[in-house]
């Protein structure tokens, strides 16, 4: 299996060409293509938040606990006194961090349901509504974020895969096959509801029309073949 600092480059570096592609054939702007190329590089490390001791799944809760936290303090700020803030401050980051925490390792399962396409499709949805509804981004925007997640979520698991792969004696890892699936009798019911989410999800999304308009306009796609050999 691939480490951290593996995940996270290669993540980075097929982003960053897939980006400078659409960037080069006109799809987006600068600031989306470094948007684009961020999330592309988060989503490649998106599939370990399953692993209990992974870097990303240490500092997202960290972070997530900070920010739920101060939300807590701003929302009942005209309601408490200092004091009650500071222990609504205290007692929101520690229940987060650390009892939402354990539940969460407690339920999930390395090279699980996280490590599968359809987890990484779901990752990509997730994206779109957020960037659209929570960010009010437009939904073409939208779209090109939540692909790019999905991208970088993708890579990672077919370099877990590429690593399940011992190349000098042409071998197979046990690990092989955890990574890149798309189902598993293990956790049938957790496919079900996975395929599921995604399946309601992508009906209810905000249009894709224009996103797909921008991936199949063939004027930017022959700039982009006249660029190549100018």
């Amino acid at each position: 299996m691939a480490n951290f600092n593996t995940h996270m480059n290669v993540a980075f570096v097929a982003s960053g060409l897939a980006g400078l592609v659409m960037f080069a054939a006109g799809m987006v702007t600068p600031t989306m293509f470094v948007s684009c190329v961020l999330m592309g590089t988060i989503g490649g490390l998106l599939p370990d938040l399953d692993s209990d001791n992974s870097t990303p799944l240490t500092v997202g809760f960290t972070l997530m606990s900070m920010f739920m936290a101060f939300g807590a303090v701003i929302w009942l700020s005209e309601r408490l006194m200092l004091l009650e803030l500071v222990a609504l401050w205290a007692l929101t980051f520690a229940t987060v961090r650390y009892g939402v925490f354990k539940l969460f390792t407690l339920l999930t399962v390395h090279r699980g349901v996280m490590h599968s396409v359809p987890y990484a499709l779901l990752f990509g949805l997730v994206v779109v509504y957020w960037c659209c509804y929570g960010l009010d981004m437009t939904a073409r925007n939208s779209w090109f974020l939540g692909a790019f997640t999905t991208f970088g979520a993708l890579i990672h698991l077919i370099l877990d895969e590429c690593y399940s792969v011992n190349l000098l004696n042409m071998e197979f890892k046990r690990s092989f096959g955890t990574a890149l699936k798309v189902f598993t009798l293990k956790d049938k019911y957790w496919f079900v509801v996975l395929y599921v989410a995604v399946l309601v999800g992508w009906y209810a999304a905000p249009s894709g029309e224009e996103f797909w308009l921008s991936m199949n306009n063939q004027e930017a796609w022959q700039m982009l073949s006249e660029r190549l050999i100018r």
